[in-house]
């Protein structure tokens, strides 16, 4: 059996995390090192290393993701508009491999993104 991830170690409440939002399909807590004033990370339970390893299968779990972050905006009072970021790979700076998105906001955003 693989080592569980960082995320799924989360999501099993084996290591603290302030969560802000858990269904049957995702959790969503805050990053640790966050890069707007609401940053917040949604992790599918089932861990996929990155989008390029995703199959068919996954569709339902990724749209579940995204709704979490929909869901997590509109607790988090963002309606002005926020972000939605999946990085994918290490020329991405993925640094945690089991996708998740990151949900940024609280702040005026620019474009291209960097």
């Amino acid at each position: 059996m693989a080592e569980k991830t960082l995320f799924q170690r989360i999501a099993d409440r084996e290591i603290p995390a302030q969560i802000v939002y858990e269904d049957d399909w995702c959790v969503a807590f805050r990053d640790i090192s966050p890069q707007a004033p609401t940053h917040v990370l949604v992790v599918p339970r089932k861990p996929v290393p990155t989008l390029d390893d995703l199959e068919d299968a996954d569709a339902e779990v990724m749209g579940r993701v995204l709704l979490a972050a929909r869901n997590v905006a509109r607790q988090e009072g963002l309606s002005g508009g926020w972000r939605a970021v999946i990085n994918c790979g290490p020329d991405a700076q993925q640094t945690v491999f089991h996708v998740h998105l990151h949900l940024l906001g609280g702040r005026r955003f620019t474009w291209p993104p960097g």
